[in-house]
């Protein structure tokens, strides 16, 4: 596919889009914070298992009505197995036989297959770890592009992948959708995706940048972006496939990871086009920076018979 489309034409208007997208995400997180889960904010969990499909909002109704209000019901697996999450209040252990017994006093008999309780300290470790290994797999990356390319294509990246982490926890802030574990781990699976399409675009800009001498830093941008993206579309269609079936059929467990990883997918190639190429050019890339050196002596290696 032979694409010649003026993406720099557009680069300041897309930097206006995600600087919007960006500091609408950064305020959101800053004043209304994440719908944190069970992982992170400690609490209960029940699985049942009835012999017939039960209605997820007959369990919810008897549980609001019993003093539950912040609470989880989900399907787990098949629609005879209810996960049912319950906030952690007070450090109470015992909450989820009580929750058990007053499913069984409302004509919701079923089989009681486990308890786990989750405190609010192991939560927060969780967290805090969570957001560390983020921190550093964002510090690593920087180290090997800086050392795989150069260092403003490594400022390009890492603010390419910054921007798509922020923008997705705001996006999550903003409509209170919960964060787990799932969610976090879609966020570092979303770093690597990100990264991978990063690196075929600057790769391509370098090589570029060595062989067409006579263009503009503009055109020779263009032309990378132009001959990588048939390559772009099909990795991010092919993907959004699969992810798209695992949001619609693969229930509300996953549901969040699957989300997670659609706006990450959309995101990151829209960053991986726009946000890496707009760093290159205000940091006025030329072909002087991508020049490969020439070993020293190799001057007197040409005089030689």
């Amino acid at each position: 596919m032979d694409f010649k489309i003026p993406f720099m034409s557009y680069r300041k208007i897309a930097s206006i889009f995600s600087i919007i997208l960006f500091v609408v995400s950064v305020l959101s997180l800053s004043f209304k914070g994440l719908s944190l889960g069970l992982d992170f904010s400690g609490g209960t969990l029940v699985e049942v298992k009835y012999e017939e499909a039960v209605e997820l909002e007959d369990i919810r109704t008897v549980l609001n009505e019993n003093g539950f209000d912040d609470i989880q019901v989900v399907n787990f697996g098949t629609v005879q197995d209810v996960l049912i999450k319950v906030a952690d209040q007070d450090g109470n252990s015992s909450i989820g036989e009580t929750v058990f017994n007053i499913l069984q006093n409302n004509n919701l008999e079923g089989e009681l297959k486990r308890i786990e309780f989750v405190g609010p300290q192991v939560g927060s470790e969780l967290r805090d770890q969570g957001g560390l290994g983020m921190l550093v797999a964002l510090f690593m990356i920087l180290l090997y592009v800086a050392f795989r390319f150069q260092y403003k294509f490594a400022l390009g990246a890492v603010t390419a992948l910054a921007h798509d982490v922020v923008i997705i926890l705001g996006l999550f802030s903003l409509f209170a959708w919960d964060f787990d574990l799932t969610v976090l781990a879609a966020l570092l699976a979303v770093i690597g995706y990100s990264l991978n399409d990063t690196i075929v675009v600057s790769d391509r800009i370098r090589e570029n940048f060595r062989i067409e001498r006579d263009t503009s830093a503009e055109e020779t941008v263009n032309l990378s972006i132009n001959q990588t993206l048939g390559r772009t579309i099909i990795t991010s269609f092919t993907t959004l496939l699969v992810l798209f079936a695992l949001f619609i059929f693969g229930g509300e467990l996953i549901r969040g990871f699957s989300l997670a990883l659609i706006i990450g997918v959309l995101i990151g190639t829209y960053s991986s086009i726009y946000v890496v190429a707009n760093i290159l050019m205000s940091l006025s890339i030329t072909q002087d920076d991508l020049a490969v050196p020439e070993p020293e002596g190799a001057e007197f290696d040409d005089m030689m018979p």
